[in-house]
């Protein structure tokens, strides 16, 4: 049996299938004696199973050739509107690394934006929305039977006073929420439910320059993003509602954000 000294590193190669066979029998004793290292592969492997899940069937399609060129140099970078769902499927691989996974999985962020700020706080609110408003009993952090402690703790880590909107006039109740990795910063996630099982969120972040506001979408029939880029944060409100009724439930919770973080 091979022995050295195994690090959180081996066990991305051993999800990637790529530690040696020779070294797999002192690799999972290793994880038997450190309960806290199983524990992570186990997280890893699980998030990863909820990944391929959530994704399945888009992750397999070719790389469009319009993005193989950008990337080989042979065409100018410019953004495409619509993006396919390929490249929403790499955003949401990039947010899920950032938030935790580790090394295993890789993405490609910043190619061909036209309006950078905007479409990467879109996009990463689209992405966050697909990824999370399909859990079952994982979609949130702190639930809504918690809020107090859901709007401190978000406001605190987030560094911005955050209170979350009542869109029950909207037909929507608060689910709960959680904190997200935003580039450099942090986001906070709310997430939204009606009696249909419909789902909403509304993604805030206080890292932003910009000052900017529409509706963007990553694919013709995917979920949408209202967003707002003003005054130092962005925040984005997301959904595959009708357009016209996403932006009357956008409108509502941006004027109950601000209300909150003038306060």
């Amino acid at each position: 049996m091979i022995r050295r000294d195994f690090s959180e590193r081996d066990i991305h190669m051993a999800l990637d299938g790529e530690l040696p066979a020779d070294e797999r029998a002192a690799y999972e004793a290793w994880l038997d004696a450190n309960p806290e290292m199983k524990a992570k592969s186990a997280r890893f492997t699980a998030d990863r199973t909820a990944l391929q899940a959530a994704f399945a069937g888009v992750l397999d399609e070719p790389v469009p050739a319009r993005l193989r060129k950008v990337v080989l140099g042979e065409a100018p970078v410019k953004a495409a509107v619509p993006r396919s769902r390929w490249w929403l499927a790499a955003a949401a691989a990039v947010l899920v690394v950032a938030g935790g996974l580790g090394g295993y999985l890789a993405g490609i962020d910043g190619i061909g934006q036209e309006n950078p700020a905007e479409d990467r706080l879109a996009e990463q609110a689209i992405a966050a929305h697909v990824v999370f408003a399909a859990e079952k009993q994982h979609a949130v952090e702190v639930p809504a039977s918690d809020k107090d402690h859901l709007e401190t703790w978000l406001s605190n880590r987030v560094g911005l006073k955050l209170v979350a909107p009542d869109l029950t006039a909207n037909g929507f109740q608060l689910v709960g929420g959680r904190l997200l990795p935003a580039g450099e910063s942090k986001a906070a996630m709310l997430l939204y439910e009606d009696d249909k099982g419909q789902r909403i969120s509304l993604f805030v972040t206080a890292e932003s320059a910009e000052n900017a506001k529409g509706t963007y979408a990553s694919e013709q029939d995917g979920p949408q993003a209202v967003y707002w880029l003003d005054k130092g944060y962005g925040c984005a409100v997301v959904g595959s509602l009708p357009r016209e009724q996403l932006a009357i439930v956008a409108k509502s919770a941006y004027g109950q954000l601000l209300a909150g973080l003038a306060s």
